[in-house]
């Protein structure tokens, strides 16, 4: 059953998207650039600062620092959801063919109370299509605020630790880990990080990332 879903998903979700590359994207792939994908929500969509300033354009800056082969692609949308990007990531890896993907997703779901298994279901689907396009995976975690009560946000968060696990993934376990302890450098919402803490977030993703694809372009 799971085959035909992904076949059906592959055949029939079709739509245009439009994904910004930033910093070494710009431009066309040198012949020994790789590409890596950031799919994900508004926390890699640079919602309410400047895309410039976002932690995905720092990665793409870093790894022209680096002088690590891969060029970035970011096709995450604000407010984006495991099921909208479950309908979005067969088009989006079809287009960029990246050679890595960074799994963002989930947060959305969380503050709308999504059932646990249906999360599950969407991230394990999402994994599963990207290791059947023969990309790698590094999957981020999230966290929501405590005023949802422990039976809901502890499991919630322990279920992306689940799914890496099963698939032996590399693991982020909380992306924007140690910056909504400082209030000053979140926005007004509560919710997203202010410009001055982006390189926080990449601090958070880059020791598993950095391993990833030292390996990758062996």
């Amino acid at each position: 059953m799971k085959n035909l879903r992904l076949t059906i998903l592959s055949r029939l979700i079709s739509f245009s998207l439009t994904v910004i590359f930033t910093g070494v994207a710009c431009g066309e792939h040198r012949p020994t650039e790789s590409t890596l994908l950031v799919f994900g929500d508004s926390l890699s969509a640079a919602y309410g600062i400047e895309e410039e300033d976002g932690w995905v354009n720092l990665l793409a800056e870093r790894l022209a620092v680096e002088n690590l082969p891969f060029v970035v692609a970011n096709a995450s949308v604000s407010g984006e959801t495991s099921l909208g990007g479950l309908a979005r990531l067969p088009a989006a890896l079809e287009e960029f063919q990246p050679t890595v993907v960074i799994l963002e997703l989930g947060g959305n779901d969380g503050l709308r109370g999504l059932p646990l298994n249906v999360l599950k279901d969407n991230l394990t689907t999402m994994v599963e299509i990207c290791l059947a396009a023969d990309a790698e995976v590094l999957l981020v975690g999230i966290q929501i605020p405590p005023n949802y009560g422990p039976r809901y946000t502890e499991p919630f968060y322990s279920l992306f630790g689940e799914v890496a696990e099963g698939f032996n993934l590399p693991f982020v376990p909380f992306l924007i880990d140690g910056i909504p302890q400082q209030p000053q450098l979140m926005q007004e919402d509560g919710i997203h990080p202010k410009a001055e803490a982006q390189f926080m977030i990449l601090e958070n993703v880059w020791p598993a990332l950095d391993q990833m694809l030292r390996t990758s372009a062996e």
